[in-house]
């Protein structure tokens, strides 16, 4: 528990103890708790709305000549969300067409068995009385709708990550569906935007050349992400000044999170902070 953000309970079936009892002694008597300096105004000295005025921030209080930088990575990350959804809606909508394919077949085989013939399809070929229908295939073996299926992963990569199928398959999709193309397109080129380096007036061109490729394409959701992008864009374009993020905060971020699940909410929020600081700090 001093180094591990465990509760005292997972102790229980390993050791045959009390969690409950072994808690209360690691908080009362093992852990240091009761002496630490920091007790009587840990809950004090924190960022809290009730501890600070409406008009003070903690970066300028602590943090004078800090400068805000917003995290790229969020704005890479909707950029593939909204890449996926355009391939999602072909998707929906290539069902629904070989859906309504396969019921026009149903209802011609029905109409040639009622009047016994002639049982040719549209090109004169002969046909089964029991002919099933198949959707037509591409030249890699896949029918379109097993085509965008298949292509999740691929669109999530950079192209030269991409194996011989997956490069096979790129271009037949882009090929038979350009909108994916250029969806892929606008994200990759965001995220060579990123990792080049250079200055941040240098980033803001390459930023506004973006902005003009994303009105041209006129989807809805890049649309919203350059919108979003373009309100925020000097705290953005930050990053290149030291190409700096706050990945390492996020990480916190998430790891309180998850102690803090395992806790199932917290009783005394010194102990909790006293916690975090051992494990944490």
């Amino acid at each position: 528990m001093e180094t591990l953000p465990i509760t005292a309970r997972s102790f229980e079936k390993d050791y045959h103890i009390d969690g409950d009892e072994y808690g209360r002694a690691y908080k009362d008597h093992l852990s240091g708790y009761r002496e630490w300096s920091e007790l009587g105004h840990a809950d004090e000295w924190l960022i809290f709305p009730e501890n600070i005025s409406p008009h003070v921030s903690i970066d300028e209080t602590c943090f004078p000549k800090a400068m805000r930088t917003l995290d790229r990575y969020h704005h890479q990350q909707f950029c593939l969300e909204a890449l996926q959804k355009v391939r999602r809606e072909y998707w929906r909508e290539q069902m629904t067409l070989d859906a309504n394919a396969r019921e026009e077949h149903r209802l011609m085989m029905r109409q040639l068995q009622e009047n016994d013939g002639p049982f040719v399809d549209e090109e004169g070929n002969v046909i089964r009385r029991n002919a099933r229908y198949y959707p037509e295939r591409l030249e890699n073996g896949e029918t379109r709708a097993e085509l965008l299926a298949r292509s999740k992963g691929l669109l999530m990569m950079s192209p030269e990550k991409w194996t011989d199928t997956q490069k096979e398959r790129a271009e037949i999709l882009f090929r038979e569906f350009p909108d994916i193309k250029t969806a892929f397109s606008l994200t990759h080129s965001l995220q060579m935007i990123f990792s080049q380096r250079c200055t941040k007036e240098q980033g803001a061109v390459s930023l506004h050349s973006w902005y003009s490729k994303v009105g041209e394409f006129g989807n809805k959701a890049f649309n919203d992400i350059d919108a979003a992008m373009y309100d925020r864009e000097d705290e953005i374009l930050n990053y290149f000044v030291n190409r700096s993020t706050n990945a390492s905060a996020e990480s916190l971020n998430a790891k309180i999170k998850h102690f803090r699940a395992q806790l199932r909410g917290i009783i005394d929020r010194k102990f909790f902070l006293f916690r975090l600081m051992k494990i944490y700090a």
